[in-house]
């Protein structure tokens, strides 16, 4: 259901956005950017700086290669102005090393003379503009505003997208892609009701996330919530975890223990791969489904409980069904409300959203101030194929948080997988080149397999209009009988 705003709600709204707005342009952009002048010739530093002041910047001159690099480390500045011919080392030396310390930084290398050849392989090496020396007041300080200008723009949306991640947080579950906020807008319908509930999708897609959420907004949420991994226990371990046991009921009982039935009374239990229970703890918790009772493990007393069931499984419970391994019956009982968590490759436009949020995250945790990602690295994240949903980009970030001494995770601080993406399924032998269509054609097939068939899900992980995916299949001469086929078998 969606939220109406009243009239004055909206322009409450709007004053506040009005008010941010103001609030980023009230810093000048040349406050953001501190230009760093390193020459080696004292004359030099001195007229730089002076024509840096002229351009309305307040610049950091020095002799010190060593002492620039720790400004651009520290984050300090983010513009260097570097002499190409120095004493010990070279513009190309600092050049290197300023862009291993901060792959954001901007470098302008300053010549004595000027060359196509030397300007070329300076902007091939990394340098943001080369500069020759008497320098050109009008192009400096046009190179300056520019900078400037940039640095602001990325400020100012470093704080917007700030806001729109408070905006799009879900109880602790960020995602804009359409299949979340359809996940989003689902769960907030059903927790409304106290009603048993199932989770299906892959591995690390964040089931539990989306459990919790339906718990907090449900109307038991003062109520306790307690949750078991049914794969991490054997029958009689898991037997005694949900129903509990008194002493003496099997070896190593000593005392008598409630089980999280009754610990949950009144509010919600959440089990998680309930796919992998065996079929005599299938029937136990039918009973507890539909009689609402319990059983202590070794106790003959029947005792009436009042609980939410939400379960979750990676596995087709409707083909474990067919093959026996599955009680039909529970499976009714359990899926008379489903919701389908997307994998990390069905949502990739959350990327970049998830990666911010885990920044913020694991920024707090470990006392960092780092910014974000390069381009190269955002580059290699949407490539990759992400089989660990978003556990597996939790972790990545978790660790080049730990490993990355800049401001930006660069290659080298992502996981070996990522960084030699070139020896793995998508770097086979047998690569051949192939023309765009051919390319459309096959990632077409590859995500409508992905999606079971199911062209609506298929056009929202593609990016494009139903409309269109049908115009691409009909100029593929794609077999329809075999969409449908699929698309059965998915449903």
């Amino acid at each position: 259901m969606r939220c109406r705003l009243s009239g004055t709600q909206r322009a409450i709204s709007v004053r506040m956005v009005q008010a941010s707005v103001r609030t980023l342009e009230l810093i000048s952009p040349r406050a953001v950017l501190t230009p760093c002048i390193l020459d080696d010739d004292p004359a030099q530093l001195e007229l730089m700086t002076e024509l840096v002041a002229s351009a309305g910047f307040e610049a950091i001159a020095t002799a010190d290669p060593e002492e620039a690099l720790q400004l651009v480390r520290s984050g300090r500045s983010r513009l260097i102005l570097a002499d190409v011919h120095m004493p010990g080392t070279n513009g190309y030396e600092f050049l290197e090393r300023a862009i291993k310390a901060d792959p954001g930084v901007h470098v302008i290398l300053m010549p004595g003379d000027y060359t196509l050849e030397s300007a070329l392989e300076a902007i091939r090496r990394g340098a943001a503009d080369f500069l020759p020396k008497p320098v050109d007041r009008v192009r400096l300080k046009r190179m300056l505003d520019d900078t400037a200008a940039l640095y602001d723009q990325r400020r100012r949306v470093k704080v917007l997208e700030e806001q729109l991640l408070k905006d799009l947080e879900f109880h602790g579950i960020v995602g804009k892609s359409p299949v979340m906020l359809e996940v989003f807008d689902f769960a907030r319908k059903v927790a409304r009701h106290y009603t048993n509930v199932l989770l299906t999708g892959p591995t690390g897609a964040g089931k539990e996330l989306v459990a919790r959420a339906i718990h907090q907004i449900s109307p038991v949420s003062q109520q306790k919530l307690a949750i078991c991994n049914c794969s991490a226990l054997v029958d009689t371990l898991l037997e005694s975890q949900l129903f509990g046991h008194v002493r003496g009921s099997f070896t190593g009982a000593t005392d008598t223990r409630p089980g999280l039935f009754e610990y949950a009374n009144g509010g919600t239990v959440f089990l998680d791969e309930v796919g992998e229970t065996s079929l005599p703890m299938q029937a136990k918790l039918l009973r507890v489904i539909q009689n609402r009772e319990i059983q202590r493990v070794g106790s003959p007393e029947i005792r009436h409980v009042n609980v939410r069931l939400i379960a979750a499984t990676n596995r087709d419970l409707r083909a474990e069904v067919l093959s026996g391994r599955f009680r039909e019956d529970l499976y009714y009982r359990l899926s008379s409300i489903q919701i389908r968590i997307p994998s990390l490759a069905e949502r990739l436009e959350d990327i970049a959203l998830l990666v911010q949020y885990f920044l913020k995250k694991y920024n707090d945790a470990y006392g960092k101030n780092i910014a974000g990602l390069t381009r190269r690295a955002q580059a290699i994240m949407l490539q990759h194929s992400w089989p660990g949903n978003v556990r597996e980009l939790e972790n990545v970030i978790s660790s080049a948080c730990i490993t990355t001494m800049g401001d930006f995770i660069d290659i080298p601080d992502l996981p070996d997988q990522l960084q030699h993406r070139g020896s793995g399924p998508g770097g086979r032998d047998d690569w051949r080149p192939l023309s765009l269509d051919e390319v459309r054609k096959q990632h077409i097939q590859r995500v409508l397999a992905m999606c079971k068939g199911n062209r609506l899900r298929a056009a929202q992980v593609l990016g494009i209009g139903r409309t269109s995916l049908y115009r691409y299949l009909k100029e593929d001469g794609y077999n329809q009988t075999a969409i449908a086929r699929a698309k059965t078998a998915g449903s």
